[in-house]
């Protein structure tokens, strides 16, 4: 007998996303799974819709409670897991319909604790595939813990979402995600890892990571900056468990700090008195000569650094005049990613999907 896979699905105000999201799930070619529908207090249909699905297959289970957000959406549906597996997925998101099939075969092939799967990032008109650090025929890639937290420390090829992956669900039943952050994955992940022994990265792209066209700049509010408390939550966390990983640490936080005080700066009516900047400033003054130690091998980042210690706007005007250089190709791009437009996707994968199957 095959393992069963549960699948938790938070839902909150997606109606037009959610058929495509929980079909996907349905036209698996991996049939022994647990399907939870979390509506997370949704003000439109999702809860009605999510009813619908419980009536029609008898792998369903839609659950209901009072708005809580992301984080309290997933512990909740964690109640109702019974699986071996876990797999999370977010409800404007989809599958390949032979990811959960593929991803049990590695994990009871290598005995791993977690798979994780390539993805594109799905717009309404194309996809890329982030092809600098996968390459899509490649076998896949074994990682015992060590590599796996540097993996997941540098997040290139080890992701920090929580979807994109199969747990085997002792892993995870008591490390519940924080309540009340946004990027609630970069305070959970870390935990989770701590915990492998075996971890199997799947080359091949099986999940379609949906990008909505809002812009980070238009919807930016201080409470983006949680992922930089996730990140220093996290950087406590190797200083005692992984010291050699420590200068790779504070290498992401100073590439979150520049990015956040910019959009910060952009921002300027959303950060009443510069508070947060002023934050952002005292931490990386604090830190200066370790935050220089660790970027010392990264010299664009090394300088980014110290022309901001300077003063942050130095770095600004820089990146500004770097931005226009690159426009006018005098200095080189930065690697891209490769596109694909969705007519040209289908086409190459007639066949695949399969008919949903009622129970």
């Amino acid at each position: 007998m095959l393992p069963k896979v549960s699948i938790v699905v938070p839902i909150y105000k997606v109606e037009k996303y959610l058929h495509r999201c929980v079909d996907s799930i349905l036209n698996q070619i991996y049939s022994n799974t647990e399907i939870i529908l979390v509506d997370d207090g949704s003000p439109d249909h999702c809860g009605q819709i999510a009813d619908e699905y419980q009536e029609m297959d008898s792998r369903i289970k839609a659950v209901h409670k009072e708005n809580g957000g992301l984080s309290d959406a997933r512990n909740y549906g964690m109640q109702f897991v019974t699986g071996e597996y876990t797999i999370f997925l977010d409800s404007d998101d989809w599958l390949e319909c032979n990811m959960i099939e593929e991803m049990v075969q590695q994990s009871l092939k290598f005995n791993a604790g977690i798979v994780q799967t390539a993805f594109y990032y799905a717009y309404d008109d194309y996809y890329l595939f982030d092809n600098r650090y996968y390459s899509k025929h490649a076998p896949p890639v074994i990682l015992d813990n060590k590599s796996l937290m540097f993996e997941l420390v540098k997040n290139e090829k080890v992701k920090n979402f929580a979807w994109g992956k199969l747990y085997k669900t002792n892993l995870i039943k008591n490390i519940p995600f924080e309540n009340g952050v946004l990027f609630e994955d970069v305070f959970w992940a870390h935990q989770v890892m701590h915990r492998v022994k075996t971890f199997v990265l799947m080359n091949q792209p099986m999940c379609y990571y949906y990008q909505r066209n809002d812009s980070i700049v238009a919807t930016y509010t201080p409470r983006n900056l949680d992922i930089l408390k996730g990140l220093k939550e996290r950087h406590s966390f190797l200083e005692t468990f992984y010291k050699d990983l420590v200068d790779e640490s504070y290498k992401n936080i100073v590439k979150t700090s520049l990015i956040h005080y910019n959009l910060l700066l952009m921002n300027r009516k959303k950060d009443t008195g510069g508070l947060h900047r002023k934050e952002i400033q005292l931490y990386i003054g604090r830190n200066f000569q370790s935050l220089k130690k660790a970027v010392e091998d990264e010299k664009e980042l090394k300088k980014q650094l110290l022309l901001f210690k300077v003063h942050p706007f130095l770095n600004v005007m820089y990146l500004f005049i770097r931005k226009i250089l690159r426009k006018t190709k005098l200095v080189p791009q930065p690697l891209g990613l490769e596109r694909m437009d969705i007519l040209t996707q289908r086409q190459n994968h007639i066949g695949l999907t399969l008919p949903i199957r009622r129970r």
